[in-house]
């Protein structure tokens, strides 16, 4: 049970990060849960352990982590358009 909790918690993770850039996420759901996960553990590792812990996340640096990610992740993928032209 706590898998499929920590899989919510990371696709909310990731939907906020995603509402708070204003770009949308490739991959819908599935990508949400991605950026989540991949944002919490770049949050931690950045920011530390600290503040609220939800499902093993700690919910503030997982935020900022997903932030990051996806705006990285929309300027790449703002790069690759581009290119394309």
């Amino acid at each position: 049970m706590s898998f499929i909790w920590a899989l919510i918690v990371g696709g909310v993770i990731g939907w906020l990060a995603g509402l708070i850039v204003g770009r949308d996420i490739p991959g819908g759901i599935f990508g949400n849960i991605i950026a989540g996960f991949i944002g919490a553990w770049l949050g931690t590792l950045l920011l530390g352990n600290w503040g609220p812990n939800v499902a093993d996340f700690a919910i503030i640096p997982a935020i900022i982590g997903a932030v990051v990610l996806v705006f990285l992740l929309s300027l790449v993928m703002r790069a690759f358009r581009k290119t394309d032209r």
